[in-house]
């Protein structure tokens, strides 16, 4: 999997932009505020359907326009594919694979697995468990095909549990929900246990180059207390989630723990040392994906020249170029990146929103 091609149009201050990328790495050269991490947000447009720093699309639009327009071609398994995004300030998307029309953002992230490290990437560990929950099922998305469908009818049996539990005068009156929502439920725990049995060894082998000298436990918290049968635990907390009018048990509350000595690690590591836990977590996710995946996973980093300090960028340059992946980084100076890879790499200058091929 490489991108071959990328137009930016309208896209913060972004006018006209052309990449034609290289499959391995490839830098985004230019000073703070040149529009090099716009172009980065771009192409995570691209693969998520979403910015990594808004939730409002409103405000990646260029001002005075009514939309951005994101288009690029990857190869995947000897031939090239068109992908086009068009978001409106109205809410209005349209998205293009191969010329059709298609309905679904997460096709994007069939199509374009990405692995973002940034600056903020730390509240991965800092914040709520959704942000966890999100990085488990990135990972179980791309290896078991039946966990999205599951996924979204749990979604929608939830929130028709919630709904009826406003009205709900006893348990019987919700317990036609609870038949198909426990047992799909228990089966999408297991995907993301299954999945997480397999990325562990990988996420402490990798956290261990970066942070020798702390020694990691990870837990998988899978929304309710394991020691409890679903469907009677369910029934069990009725009037509990019938007094806070939501369903307060279940894979939705799902975390991944991670821990010192017994001690959450955002109370024991600095946040330097977060940053390098999340780079450890993003490497071995991505490694993982690539070694199970026919469908490679690109890197995206975010001035990591700047965030890392010289000894801990080697390791991440260290696996990054031992995973083969197509990466695309951004910096103010070339000549750590190039020092840090050692092989060839194609340079973008990028200056007040223009982009040129050095």
């Amino acid at each position: 999997m490489a991108i071959t091609q990328v137009n930016v149009s309208q896209f913060r201050n972004i006018t006209n932009a052309k990449l034609n990328p290289e499959p391995g790495v490839n830098l985004l050269l230019g000073k703070n505020g040149s529009g090099k991490t716009s172009l980065l947000e771009a192409i995570h447009f691209l693969g998520l359907g979403r910015s990594f720093r808004s939730h409002l699309t409103k405000r990646v639009i260029q001002y005075e326009q009514d939309a951005f327009t994101l288009f690029a071609k990857f190869m995947h398994q000897g031939s090239e594919t068109p992908l086009g995004l068009r978001k409106s300030k109205n809410g209005d998307t349209v998205l293009k694979i191969a010329g059709e029309k298609a309905e679904r953002l997460s096709q994007l992230a069939e199509l374009l697995p990405l692995q973002l490290i940034h600056p903020e990437g730390y509240s991965l560990l800092t914040g709520g468990p959704k942000g966890r929950r999100s990085f488990i099922d990135w990972g179980v998305f791309h290896v078991e095909p039946s966990f999205f469908p599951q996924w979204l009818r749990i979604k929608r049996l939830l929130k028709q549990r919630n709904m009826a539990l406003k009205t709900a005068k006893s348990y019987r009156d919700i317990a036609y929900w609870d038949v198909e929502l426990s047992s799909r439920c228990l089966q999408l725990t297991a995907f993301r246990r299954d999945y997480l049995t397999q990325l562990g060894s990988e996420i402490l082998t990798t956290a261990a180059d970066f942070l020798p000298e702390f020694e990691f436990h990870l837990d998988f918290f899978q929304g309710w207390d394991k020691t409890k049968d679903l469907p009677s635990y369910l029934e069990q907390n009725f009037e509990r989630d019938r007094a806070l009018g939501y369903t307060s048990i279940g894979p939705h509350k799902a975390d991944l723990r991670i821990k010192v000595a017994g001690v959450p690690v955002a109370d024991v590591l600095s946040r330097g040392q977060l940053k390098l836990l999340v780079c450890a977590l993003r490497l071995a996710q991505g490694k993982y994906h690539n070694g199970v995946s026919d469908n490679k996973c690109i890197f995206l980093l975010d001035d990591f020249t700047s965030e890392l300090d010289s000894e801990k960028q080697l390791p991440l340059a260290k696996h990054i170029a031992e995973s083969g992946a197509q990466v695309f980084i951004t910096a103010i100076e070339r000549e750590r990146v190039e020092e840090l890879f050692g092989q060839k790499i194609k340079v973008f200058h990028v200056e007040h929103g223009n982009v040129s091929e050095l």
